[in-house]
């Protein structure tokens, strides 16, 4: 509960500060753990999220659209270190993280300050096996960090 908690603070501050913290989308940076990846897919997506057969096995290729959509970054990281790589490269202005309450934090903690909108994700068949994230909770987050947020007109 306190985890979650954090999460929420740090979102509410995220966009409370939206107006100063706009990108453009090559500026945005969507982390996606591997957990989310089917466990019996045989494609490596940790080295490249468009590798991703669409099988509708998992999320990712939901992930994937939303990336190609919106046209951000979009990165399958293997683990923390490799995470908080990404969001430290000097391209990276804002992320929209998926993940567990206690990496998410984690996270958010180790690339203070840059802005993260965290996004929990489900654990259907236990911690880091075969994770789910709702699509729209992830679209919001692009969002609401974009600039021009595309075509469509959601609110936050």
């Amino acid at each position: 509960m306190i985890k979650q908690w954090i999460i929420n603070c740090n979102n509410a501050m995220t966009r409370r500060r939206h107006v100063h913290v706009h990108v453009r989308p090559e500026q945005l940076l969507l982390l996606l753990p591997h957990c989310m990846q089917w466990n019996g897919c045989i494609e490596n997506l940790k080295e490249d999220v468009y590798l991703c057969k669409q099988c509708g096995h998992c999320s990712i290729a939901r992930m994937r659209e939303l990336a190609e959509k919106y046209q951000v970054r979009c990165v399958v990281a293997g683990g923390g270190r490799r995470a908080i790589a990404e969001v430290r490269r000097q391209e990276t202005s804002a992320v929209v993280a998926v993940a567990c309450e206690k990496e998410l934090i984690a996270g958010i903690f180790a690339t203070l300050p840059k802005p993260v909108l965290a996004v929990t994700n489900s654990r259907p068949c236990g911690d880091c096996c075969n994770t789910c994230v709702d699509p729209d909770r992830v679209e919001e987050a692009i969002r609401c960090l974009l600039e021009n947020p595309g075509e469509t007109d959601g609110h936050i």
